[in-house]
């Protein structure tokens, strides 16, 4: 299978990957043959990339770290948990949060039992999902991406659970947001922006006073927008200042930020999310994290379609755990030319060739 843009969809193209509603039903089935109507559902839900099953891709999987299942399980609870306490106030919050801590616990120990039993580089595939409010899907994933940031950096047990736990919680204070701001399409005003900064420390409030969990999680939910150079929030911490998981989960948060749909941009593909980060590696992100996130994370997924700078055009089949940048290619066109019989390339091992663009709009011309 390969990953195409919903703009060059066309009727009789074969779904690749089946997609889930936020009901943790599927809106379409792997193998589904793709019509006007659906392809129109699709774009009207924001949908900007499916996997397509075709020709030049048969055979290439995509394989995730953590099964399908385990994501809509995860994120169903913790959108119920989540629910729960936006019903509440004051003490009863702190309360009900002890209350559901159990289930978040359950989920990181699920999590990390599946990362660390993975030795492939981590791809999340967020477009996958439907959710009505991000922040459900976006907790579960940066609590992924932290796991295994962390478990590149060699952290025990107890830490990568602890890591896990505070990641997975990082946003609750946005609980205590109004709708209105978190759901804002347009940008937000400079009181709005102030009032939604408010969610660190309104996090760390609710954390802190829990008997379930512990004090370095609820300081992830606290400085996990604080930035080395002391251009974050809430307190404009400096480097050393800042907890070690909270480095962490900085990195991971603002990842997969960019890297998902949200009410007022597109998503961007993982390899210019990398980018993004890389750029700020040792003024705003500690480089050793972005060093074992880099190391962490597929750059280009597979099913991906590279244009190379030698003319030649393939789909990603295989990550490279050496250098998630220069995967594997199945290589299926020449010079704007099909080729006869594709054959597979490691970009690791063309140092002269690189990466022209992701080419997500490519149909083959094979009439």
């Amino acid at each position: 299978m390969r990953l195409i843009t919903t703009t060059v969809l066309k009727a009789g193209m074969i779904i690749g990957r089946t997609i889930w509603n936020e009901a943790n039903r599927p809106l379409l089935q792997k193998g589904a043959k793709v019509s006007e109507p659906m392809i129109k559902r699709l774009q009207q839900l924001n949908i900007h990339y499916v996997y397509i099953d075709d020709e030049i891709s048969s055979n290439i999987e995509i394989e995730e770290a953590i099964p399908i299942d385990m994501r809509l399980k995860a994120v169903t609870q913790i959108s119920s948990s989540f629910n729960k306490l936006k019903n509440v106030k004051g003490k009863e919050m702190t309360y009900c949060l002890d209350q559901e801590s159990k289930h978040f616990v359950g989920i990181i120990d699920d999590l990390l039992d599946n990362i660390m039993k993975s030795r492939e580089v981590l791809t999340v595939l967020s477009d996958a999902f439907l959710y009505d409010h991000y922040i459900y899907q976006h907790s579960m994933q940066v609590a992924i991406y932290s796991i295994a940031i962390a478990k590149e950096m060699n952290y025990s047990a107890t830490e990568l659970r602890q890591i896990g736990i505070g990641a997975i919680l990082h946003d609750v204070g946005k609980m205590m947001i109004p709708q209105t701001i978190l759901s804002k399409p347009d940008r937000l005003s400079d009181q709005e922006y102030e009032t939604m900064k408010q969610h660190a420390q309104f996090g760390f409030d609710l954390l802190r006073n829990l008997h379930t969990i512990s004090l370095l999680s609820a300081h992830c939910a606290f400085q996990h927008h604080e930035r080395l150079d002391g251009s974050g929030y809430p307190r404009g911490l400096l480097n050393f200042e800042i907890h070690p998981y909270a480095k962490i989960i900085a990195v991971a948060d603002v990842f997969d930020a960019v890297t998902s749909n949200r009410v007022y941009r597109e998503k961007m593909m993982p390899s210019h999310g990398v980018e993004i980060i890389k750029k700020g590696s040792g003024t705003l992100y500690d480089e050793q994290v972005v060093e074992a996130f880099r190391r962490s994370v597929a750059y280009y997924p597979n099913g991906t379609v590279l244009l190379l700078s030698d003319g030649r055009r393939g789909i990603v089949c295989k990550q490279y755990k050496d250098n998630p940048e220069r995967p594997w290619l199945r290589i299926f066109e020449e010079s704007g030319r099909m080729v006869k019989a594709t054959y597979e390339l490691l970009l690791a091992d063309c140092p002269e060739v690189f990466v022209e663009s992701i080419d997500d709009a490519f149909v083959p011309d094979i009439e």
